[in-house]
């Protein structure tokens, strides 16, 4: 299936320097750690406080001016597509209610940025996943989002991995630090660093033990990567469970061409299991003043 905008002819995005218009969000898996919850609804569309985690995701690539977008799901996740859709048949009834409020924000998620959904049939890891997306790139440098990963972050995450691509003409990993005991949750880079928060990748390393880790600088899911990474993965062999992975074709990818992190500044939220989307929920809540009042005296009053 491929629903959404077709295949622009054009040159758009190819040269070094020129903005990233177009990008890609994985939301395939079939979010296991969340079950029963998520046999029937799609984990991108679990509520992360007011509006789905997908909804967050879509947000920060428009206010990057990512706005034409690549969603790859799995069969049984057309929820995805509908939330961003027009609805005629509710918009009419909020629009008899006098609703405009709501009315107007409907309209926003359907405007926000055209985007189209493609299938990915089976677990095959995430390298395949975004090979899916492969001929809706038009061969220009295109921005990655994990759909698990949100970021709160002005500028936004995938806007500072922009600038930092168009300064460093290459493909760019979203860094964050972790503390040392924590790294063997992550894929972490090995990285000479560049000023500021600018490092170049030597390698990458998936899930080291901390005392054999080259950093602390996690990898999460936000880049921009460059069209070359396609045939790296095309020639990538499976992994694990016959998966094949994102990070074993960014580890080939450096040793055949320059390769860089940016430190992102901002608070990552990782929404990837139960207790992760909630940590994020309370810490958004905490954030609005109204909110955290009213969340301290139930918590209080609970205890």
């Amino acid at each position: 299936m491929v629903r959404g905008w077709c295949r622009m002819a054009g040159r758009q995005g190819r040269r070094a320097g020129m903005a990233v218009r177009r990008g890609v969000i994985l939301a395939a898996g079939f979010g296991t750690r969340f079950l029963p919850a998520t046999k029937a609804i799609p984990k991108e569309m679990l509520p992360l406080l007011d509006r789905p985690v997908v909804q967050h995701i879509v947000e920060e690539a428009a206010a990057a001016g990512v706005r034409e977008l690549v969603m790859v799901i799995s069969p049984g996740k057309e929820a995805l597509a509908q939330h961003f859709a027009r609805s005629p048949e509710l918009e009419q009834a909020l629009h008899a209610r006098g609703d405009g409020p709501k009315l107007e924000e409907l309209e926003r998620i359907a405007g926000m940025a055209r985007i189209a959904f493609v299938y990915q049939e089976g677990r095959l890891g995430t390298g395949h996943a975004l090979l899916q997306a492969r001929w809706l790139l038009d061969g220009a440098a295109f921005a990655l989002f994990y759909a698990d990963d949100v970021v709160v972050a002005d500028p936004p995450a995938i806007g500072q991995l922009v600038e930092a691509h168009r300064r460093l003409d290459g493909p760019v990993l979203g860094l964050v630090e972790v503390a040392r005991e924590e790294v063997s949750r992550y894929g972490v880079v090995e990285g000479e660093p560049l000023g500021g928060d600018d490092f170049r990748v030597r390698s990458t390393v998936e899930k080291p033990e901390p005392d054999e880790a080259p950093s602390t600088l996690a990898v999460i899911g936000r880049m921009v990567l460059t069209p070359d990474i396609f045939p790296v993965l095309e020639e990538t062999p499976p992994g694990r469970a016959g998966e094949v992975w994102l990070t074993d074709g960014l580890a080939r990818l450096c040793q055949r061409r320059p390769l860089y992190g940016r430190r992102l500044r901002g608070r990552w939220l990782d929404t990837g299991n139960p207790q992760g989307l909630l940590e994020a929920s309370l810490w958004l809540a905490a954030r609005d003043p109204a909110l955290a009042r009213r969340l301290k005296g139930y918590l209080q009053g609970a205890g």
